[in-house]
């Protein structure tokens, strides 16, 4: 009888795991990938809600884009944005000394901004921010209160490190024009720039090149689900929604339709004017 006690014991034991197993593998098979879904004509808008659940890594900013992490409510959610500020070029996200740093705090003048030549003369006065020249010319005990925010920062708030800010100074010319070799060259996997936090990631759409490093690594990155479209015109594949290497390698839209050409458009729209994806050159078309 103590046998058969035992062996029941077991069996219990042996469906409870089975259970949670089996539970476990019915939740994640039913949760659907986060990915960054192309543009689809639904009120004349792209939609691409996708990208803002997965999680970003380390990034580029421009000036443009970190002035978005105000910690101000968002006009479409409702909901308080993050905040973010820049030391000497590092972006770190503040958002767990909101009552400092954002709305109504007593330092929410440094959110959105680079603000280490500020800090470094602990001065509120505007014409310190979006500074980053200015902290090389700094004097040896500004220089060390720079350090010292940076070091508190870091270690001691523990605060998050989100990326590195590209002052406008040092951006790309937009104007410039690009060669295919100068386009695959910044596919993400080239060495990264001083300033940088990743490679550039170029990607053409007809006649612009944009710079998804400012944001979209974890869509465009290697190993990423649209990897094939970095260092490449990419303005057919975004036309017509496709994932094919070899639409990707042609950049050819002569024979799309004017339904595709709008597609193409609405990709522009949404890479200028929803994530600031900074324009870095063009292409000849």
């Amino acid at each position: 009888m103590e046998a058969i006690k035992t062996l029941v014991e077991c069996l219990g034991y042996l469906i409870i795991i089975l259970f949670v197993y089996v539970a476990y593998w019915f939740i994640n098979a039913i949760s659907p990938p986060k990915s960054e879904p192309s543009p689809h004509k639904h009120g004349g808008t792209a939609q691409q809600d996708g990208e803002e659940e997965a999680q970003e890594p380390p990034r580029n900013f421009t000036q443009k884009q970190l002035l978005e992490f105000d910690g101000k409510n968002d006009t479409k959610t409702d909901e308080p944005k993050p905040v973010y500020l820049a030391l000497n070029g590092i972006v770190f996200d503040v958002s767990d000394g909101r009552n400092f740093y954002g709305p109504d705090g007593p330092y929410e003048l440094f959110a959105g901004h680079e603000c280490g030549v500020a800090l470094a003369k602990m001065s509120f006065d505007t014409e310190f921010l979006d500074d980053m020249e200015g902290c090389k010319s700094l004097n040896y005990g500004e220089k060390d209160e720079l350090h010292n925010w940076i070091q508190k920062f870091e270690h001691w708030r523990n605060y998050p490190i989100r990326g590195r800010l590209i002052p406008n100074n040092q951006m790309p010319d937009p104007e410039k024009f690009l060669s295919q070799e100068e386009l695959w060259k910044n596919n993400g996997d080239g060495e990264v720039p001083e300033g940088y936090a990743i490679a550039p990631i170029y990607i053409g759409a007809h006649d612009k090149v944009y710079d998804m490093s400012f944001g979209g690594g974890g869509f465009y990155g290697k190993g990423c689900s649209y990897n094939v479209f970095a260092g490449r015109n990419a303005a057919r594949s975004l036309a017509t929604m496709s994932l094919n290497p070899e639409d990707a390698k042609n950049p050819d839209i002569s024979d799309l339709s004017e339904k595709q050409i709008k597609v193409l458009n609405d990709w522009k729209t949404t890479f200028e004017e929803r994530k600031c994806y900074p324009i870095v050159g063009k292409l000849e078309v």
